[in-house]
């Protein structure tokens, strides 16, 4: 069980940095001729809501986040009964304990009783999805989605591009994925700063790392930051700069890469050096959190509503969104803003930068090989990817989290001021998963809404201006036979990659140890793994 654990960590880890969320398609190199598709030429009985049936589905999955500690079940969320009501499907929830998403998974497979319903990120299954159809967990939809799914399989036909994303290499397709719905939607992280700091000191939003490096030792010498730049070192340090911040300023990022057809992975480019030797002089001057290492997602927002920190790498909505409204009541000036991703000579464009794809990883669902309710299962998930379902995913129930003004859907105060003092997000995830991720469109009315400051909505429009789309490697995974050596491969990798970015910043080792660290890596085979992501490259753009 724990090596399956493991297994599956890493495979998400190895797989997710370059996206911050990740999904896509796994399989093997089978005869695509012969590969099952979703066809066109079939028609997918339509579907009258409600249904009547006296059957009950049975669905694993985790609940939001935003709601811990306000909900502690499916059946308390008035969102899970709503669906339930307009599908007329009664579905019996059972949600993993927080933070223990893997260990349940795994214990559940172990124990042979599957539910219906599994959402898990099947991407990062060892093997990936089609290792997951072949070993009889899940099903594989091709016939299904044919069927009984034709608003999903609507969908698809008119997004080509989105259904490259939605299959294996064997062209299965294994889960009712979330799907972005809007270009705007894939952009959401980035560089943020204290703009109040800088009008005071007479200071530019920061572009080039000469002018970050001035920004921060004027944080520190006239703010008094005890950390003028910091991020969140847990579980894993750096781990939010693999879209590039930062370190894409010197040509790589912290994961893999395409450059010129080519996958290349950033650790082991002359770049990285450069970039070590930065932050390994910005710790050594206290422009890095001391404790970088040991920060988590509270000590963060201590650092930066305390004025300890004047920047960071944050969030559209969680970082903005939740840290102005607090820096305020102190300071009504007080100002956070996202700044461009840096760069190395004013003017140029970013070459990385934070990109989700149309498609992520989190929120999709499987359907279990061991259903008896296989073809229910498929119209309740349909059901989300319909108008009135992607109405309900997106905005909830009429008249209770949104109105019509002018035929477009306008939260309620419910919503955006709670009476019970709920935050907007923890109170979108009681009535819609519009803000969270599940088996749907997400719809960017949402968005315009709930990054209602006008810092966020700047915020989308400054990290979305970098050349990454042009570096980005499509969704791939390895084969099934792939898949363990990938992981296996990449454990060593990562743990080589971590613990010698962290000595040479914190400067317990020379900066020439880099050299060694790169001999390391090609001890532990790091070029076979490059060999097998290309190769999975290859497979992809041949779908």
């Amino acid at each position: 069980m724990r090596r399956a654990s493991r297994t599956i960590m890493f495979s998400l880890m190895t797989f997710l940095l370059a996206g911050s969320a990740l999904t896509g398609c796994s399989g093997n190199s089978g005869n695509k001729e012969a590969a099952p598709s979703t066809d066109s030429s079939t028609e997918a009985a339509a579907v009258t809501y409600p249904i009547k049936t006296d059957k009950t589905l049975t669905y694993w999955g985790a609940l939001p986040n935003a709601l811990t500690g306000v909900r502690s079940e499916h059946a308390e969320v008035p969102f899970y009964q709503e669906w339930q009501k307009q599908t007329g499907i009664k579905v019996d929830f059972t949600a993993p304990p927080t933070n223990q998403i893997d260990e349940s998974f795994n214990v559940m497979l172990a124990s042979g009783e599957l539910p219906d319903m599994l959402e898990y990120n099947f991407f990062g299954f060892p093997g990936g999805p089609e290792k997951a159809i072949k070993d009889g967990y899940i099903l594989e939809l091709n016939d299904l989605i044919d069927k009984y799914a034709p608003n999903y399989k609507k969908y698809l036909q008119e997004h080509p591009e989105v259904e490259k994303m939605v299959k294996t290499d064997n062209g299965s397709h294994y889960a009712f994925p979330f799907i972005r719905g809007d270009e705007s939607l894939l952009t959401f992280q980035g560089p943020v700063i204290r703009k109040d700091w800088l009008d005071e000191l007479g200071l530019p939003v920061p572009e080039t790392i000469d002018e970050w490096t001035a920004t921060l030792k004027a944080f520190k010498e006239k703010k008094g930051a005890a950390a003028p730049v910091s991020f969140v070192g847990k579980p894993r340090v750096f781990n939010e700069l693999g879209n590039g911040a930062f370190v894409g300023a010197f040509g790589v990022t912290r994961d893999f890469y395409l450059e010129d057809g080519k996958v290349k992975f950033g650790p082991a480019e002359p770049g990285y050096k450069d970039f070590l030797s930065l932050f390994r002089q910005w710790y050594a001057e206290g422009l890095l959190d001391k404790d970088v290492a040991t920060v988590d997602s509270k000590v963060m927002d201590a650092n930066i509503t305390s004025g300890a920190t004047g920047a960071t790498w944050g969030n559209s909505g969680g970082g903005i969104g939740k840290w102005t409204p607090i820096i305020k009541e102190k300071d009504p000036k007080a100002s956070i803003i996202a700044a461009p991703y840096p760069v190395l000579e004013k003017g140029t464009t970013p070459k990385f930068g934070q990109r989700d794809y149309f498609m992520s990883t989190g929120g999709m669902v499987a359907i279990s090989a061991t259903s008896k309710n296989a073809e229910l299962a498929v119209k309740l998930l349909d059901y989300g990817y319909s108008e009135a379902g992607n109405r309900l995913f997106n905005f909830g129930t009429e008249g209770v989290s949104y109105t019509l003004e002018n035929g477009v859907p306008v939260f309620t105060d419910l919503l955006m001021n709670n009476p019970e003092k709920l935050a907007p997000a923890q109170a979108m995830s009681l009535y819609i998963r519009g803000n969270t991720m599940g088996p749907f469109v997400s719809d960017k009315g949402v968005s315009e809404q709930y990054l209602n400051l006008p810092e966020q909505q700047e915020a989308v429009a400054t990290w979305q201006k970098t050349d990454m789309a042009k570096y980005q490697i499509p969704l791939v995974t390895p084969t099934p036979e792939e898949s363990a050596e990938f992981a296996n491969i990449m454990a060593d990798v990562n743990t080589l990659v971590d613990e010698m970015t962290l000595k040479i910043i914190l400067g317990t080792e020379p900066l020439e140890a880099y050299n060694g660290y790169l001999d390391k890596l090609n001890s532990v085979k790091l070029s076979r793994a490059i060999e097998i992501k290309q190769a999975a490259l290859e497979r992809y753009l041949q779908r």
